[in-house]
């Protein structure tokens, strides 16, 4: 089982290194495809949102509480404020937010 393990570690880096060095090798050129630039445009964000998202409602005690802060971080956000604000912001709504459900 000890031996396995390395070869575990070199299997998951070689197929990470494959995917990130892929693209490199085959796309010599400049993309210039307008619906391929916008879908690789908005990966990051879509990959950031899918991990956040859930992480906010499932972090507090309760669900109503991550829901709320979901909510305020994004009013807040579209009006354009700091992410220091947004962040104290939500962090203050989920304390109110629970003090009131408990």
């Amino acid at each position: 089982m000890r031996g396995n393990i390395w070869l575990y570690i070199l299997v998951a880096a070689g197929v990470s290194y494959l995917v990130r060095a892929t693209p490199l090798v085959l796309i010599r050129r400049e993309i210039t495809n307008r619906t391929i630039r916008s879908f690789l445009y908005y990966v990051p964000y879509a990959t950031l949102a899918v991990m956040t998202f859930p992480a906010i409602v499932e972090a507090t005690q309760t669900v109503w509480s991550g829901l709320a802060a979901l909510a305020a971080g994004i009013i807040l956000a579209w009006r354009g404020k700091s992410l220091l604000y947004v962040a104290v912001s939500i962090c203050a709504v989920v304390f109110v937010v629970e003090l009131i459900i408990a």
